[in-house]
């Protein structure tokens, strides 16, 4: 029998460039194994997600559908541009060691598809952030199972340094201070591997400096935040966040240099 466990689930969605901050209550719907498809509402819009077939295996090609409809079950149709795109799409898996982020195509009457792989196994959330017109910003979520032997889980440990390598660079996180419950400076510094010399020529990703996605160990507390300065390029990219609850959470930056994307991912404990 199909089956679909619903959660209640936190969404904190912050708003950078406006200097404000909204948070979001939604339903998550959690599908299970044998189960296709979940609708995820909130007060103003419908996401129904769905997929073209039950399951996908590891590496097939995955058509993703998600059709906005209002409480009336019509299909909104108009949508505000949110960081140069009219939905953002971010594919985690389960113990949030796969990430992706997305921008399906909007095919008219509240529809949007993307096609993708999974890479693994196992459970995937899919988060999507949009802005219908006239009603704000919108964060719904909806799990995928992807059939298959499920490789052992990751368990988040805190990194011991917030200072990593990715490609020629050296990117590193920190805080003014760090707290969950209210505001602070989250700052990414970037500079050359090799010569550590600042970088000072990034390029706007999404019509900004950088993206930051974080989200709690749990899968239930989501923060998406660009960078407070919407017009600089390095070496400093420095965030305004809040963080809705204390624990762990994963952070994932992505910035763009030499007209590459990289993405340079943080586990922090935040207390």
């Amino acid at each position: 029998m199909k089956q679909l466990v619903w959660i209640l689930m936190s969404v904190a969605v912050l708003l950078a460039a406006c200097g404000k901050q909204t948070v979001t209550p939604d339903m998550t719907g959690m599908e299970m194994p044998g189960a296709a498809q979940a609708h995820v509402h909130s007060s103003e819009a419908i996401a129904h997600f769905s997929v073209a077939a039950d399951r996908y295996m590891p590496n097939e090609e995955a058509t993703i559908t998600i059709l906005i409809q209002d409480k009336w079950n019509r299909p909104i149709d108009a949508f505000d541009l949110m960081h140069e795109k009219l939905m953002h799409l971010i594919v985690v898996s389960k113990d949030l060691s796969y990430f992706d982020h997305l921008h399906p195509e909007y095919v008219g009457k509240g529809q949007f598809e993307v096609k993708t792989k999974f890479p693994a196994a196992g459970y995937y959330q899919l988060i999507a952030d949009f802005t219908p017109q006239g009603m704000g910003e919108t964060v719904q979520t909806h799990w995928v199972t992807i059939n298959g032997k499920e490789p052992k889980q990751t368990v988040l440990q805190p990194d011991t340094t917030l200072s990593k390598k990715i490609g020629d660079k050296e990117v590193t996180l920190s805080f003014d201070h760090l707290m969950a419950g209210m505001s602070l400076d989250m700052i990414f510094t970037i500079k050359n591997a090799v010569t550590k010399q600042p970088i000072t020529d990034l390029q706007p990703f999404l019509g900004s400096l950088g993206h930051v996605v974080a989200i709690s160990a749990d899968a239930k507390e989501y923060v998406h935040v660009h960078p407070n300065d919407q017009k600089g390029s390095g070496p400093e990219a420095r965030f305004a966040i809040l963080f809705p609850k204390s624990g762990i959470y994963k952070i994932w930056g992505q910035f763009q240099h030499q007209n590459e994307v990289f993405i340079v991912p943080f586990i922090v404990k935040v207390p």
